[in-house]
């Protein structure tokens, strides 16, 4: 198992730094720049001239790509061009926004993924079973703006019972934690739509071929009831998928989504990434891309991990 890890990390560290290479190269290469974000409509030759030496962006683009692996050598990521603040400093402030988000979002999407995939898998062929299969494929072909879009129709711009966008109401004397739950519902709806549709196809799928194996079968026959092997047997085995597909997912419960966050204007590390894009801030876009990569990572390390907590034999595979 130690083995894996290491041999894990050695090989996704390369692929990190191809990814943050390219996306360095990729944003300093787009026209425009920082300086005329900066500036606007003031933005003269000279006063670009100017802002880009004090930003450090006048020297060959080959040294300030040396000069960034260096600062986070040191545990720098840097300063924002716009903010003017430190983007680790930054990553922190909306980072607890999108924890919170997602990490309600995962796991309500995967105790619902769990329940529906277990009724598909038991019920395969019938109309239950046939149902959730049509939903799945129904709300899995919506893409994410659509759903979020039409959640703040119905809810907010037609029946007025939840706020479209923002974290906090800004009319409000003491916000508390009802209002900012109130304005979670409906990014929380959307990205719990978008995942359950795909995880529970997942765990459906999961859960009928293990009940197609020998092993039920031999249990059967020897008296053990159906209720014990499902929930014994079956569900441990038919989460293997499930799990990898979450491990994928770990980088959102960090990162967030660009769409889902821009849609509701919602304060986290995708909204940031969104706006950072746009004014070509490029120290956060890298260092989220960063963040990204390592999560993913990551996230692949602690599916593996506990895959081979549910099934030893895949700490051979």
């Amino acid at each position: 198992m130690i083995r894996m890890v290491a041999t894990r990390i050695a090989s996704s560290s390369l692929s990190i730094v191809i990814l943050v290479t390219l996306v360095f190269f990729m944003a300093h290469l787009t026209p425009g720049g920082p300086a005329y974000s900066i500036l606007g409509q003031k933005a003269t030759a000279a006063s670009v001239q100017e802002v880009n030496e004090r930003l450090g962006l006048n020297v060959p683009l080959w040294q300030q790509y040396f000069i960034w692996w260096w600062h986070l050598f040191q545990g720098k990521l840097g300063y924002s061009y716009l903010l003017s603040r430190p983007v680790g400093q930054l990553l922190w402030t909306y980072e607890v926004n999108t924890m919170v988000f997602y990490t309600v979002s995962i796991v309500l999407s995967t105790v619902l993924s769990i329940l529906l995939g277990l009724i598909q898998g038991v019920y395969f062929g019938r109309w239950p079973a046939k149902l959730i299969g049509g939903l799945q494929l129904g709300f899995y072909a919506l893409p994410a703006f659509f759903v979020a879009a039409m959640l703040v129709l119905w809810f907010s711009v037609d029946l007025h019972i939840l706020p479209a966008s923002g974290i906090v109401n800004l009319r409000a004397v003491h916000p508390g934690i009802g209002t900012y739950a109130a304005h979670l519902v409906l990014p929380v709806i959307t990205v719990t739509i978008l995942t359950v549709s795909a995880l529970s196809r997942y765990f459906g799928e999961a859960v009928h071929e293990e009940l197609g194996k020998d092993y039920v079968r031999t249990a059967a026959a020897k008296g053990i009831t159906f209720r014990q092997i499902l929930f014994g047997h079956v569900i441990r085995n038919a989460l293997r998928p499930l799990v990898t597909i979450l491990g994928l997912s770990f980088p959102y419960i960090f990162t967030g989504g660009v769409i889902v966050e821009s849609v509701f204007n919602y304060p986290g590390l995708g909204w940031l990434m969104w706006r950072s894009s746009l004014s070509q801030d490029y120290p956060i876009v890298i260092a989220i891309v960063l963040l990204i990569g390592v999560l993913t990572v990551v996230g692949n390390l602690l599916a593996d991990l506990v895959n081979g907590m549910l099934d030893p034999r895949a700490r051979f595979e």
